[in-house]
């Protein structure tokens, strides 16, 4: 028998402008297989957040007890560019979990080009997060740009741990993760700290070169011109060796991969300034 029971109870119809408990609903702001996201305000507080909350027909006993497990593993990661869960519990009915309120995700972002300064950063801050997160034995499992919420000052957090491999493991019967984002070894339910590398290595190939890479992964990726004209060789080594078929090939975790990257910030920024003064 579970030690968190589901309330039995009716539900409260979600609707914008309602209330959940103490939170007004203000906008429906995503919406997937396994739950929906809403913009909210905390009456009490006055505070704007974002409530994540699980679509019912997903809601058993055994969910709730992983979806515990998952939460505590995550409240460890205190991190500033993780982002941080600020209550996970029932309301009216409703399994709510309750974080800041980015103003867009990583996705929305990438409907238009970076900066190449943006991105730097951008890859620095989600290694230090995944670095952090190796170093306490938590693998993501689903770094994607979904998962990566926009803060003012051009500062990121990554979200979701814990609450997308309970996500993955409900709606797939697996944690192995999104297709499209994720390292060949983990598709085969085989993830470790390599394939969140794999994952980060994706996500900087796109934001530099406006260009997904797909299976099999062979380089030159699409788009692999524009990606010279923006990066330092040692850069794109860097982001190469992420993405790596074999796991080995790759670094061992975060950690590694942003000593790395850190390493060649100077002969990156010393690299495009040079591209633009020649246009």
């Amino acid at each position: 028998m579970s030690k968190y029971p589901v309330p039995t109870g009716a539900r409260k119809a979600l609707r914008t402008g309602s209330r959940l408990g103490k939170y007004r609903l203000e906008k429906r702001i995503g919406q997937g297989g396994f739950a929906d996201v809403y913009s909210a305000t905390d009456t009490l507080l006055g505070v704007k957040v974002a409530l994540k909350i699980p679509s019912a027909q997903w809601v058993t006993e055994d969910l709730v007890d992983e979806f515990r497990r998952e939460v505590r593993l995550s409240l460890r990661l205190e991190h500033p560019y993780i982002l941080p869960i600020r209550d996970a519990s029932f309301i009216d009915g409703h399994l709510v979990v309750v974080t800041p309120l980015a103003d867009r995700t990583l996705d929305d972002r990438l409907k238009n080009r970076l900066r190449f300064e943006t991105a730097f950063e951008y890859t620095s801050q989600l290694l230090d997060a995944v670095a952090f997160a190796h170093d306490e034995g938590v693998i993501h499992c689903d770094i994607k740009p979904e998962n990566i919420f926009l803060f003012p000052d051009n500062t990121l957090r990554l979200g979701d741990f814990g609450i997308a491999k309970v996500a993955q493991k409900t709606i797939n019967g697996s944690g192995t993760g999104t297709l499209g984002y994720m390292a060949p070894e983990q598709a085969m339910g085989k993830p470790s700290q390599r394939s969140d590398v794999f994952s980060i290595g994706l996500i900087a190939y796109r934001m530099f070169s406006g260009k997904w890479p797909e299976y099999p992964f062979e380089w030159p990726l699409p788009n692999a011109a524009q990606l010279r004209r923006r990066l330092h060789r040692d850069v794109i080594a860097i982001i190469r060796k992420s993405l790596s078929i074999t796991p080995r090939d790759r670094y061992a975790d975060a950690g590694k991969m942003a000593a790395a990257w850190e390493k060649s910030r100077l002969k990156a920024f010393r690299y495009i300034n040079r591209q633009r003064a020649k246009t």
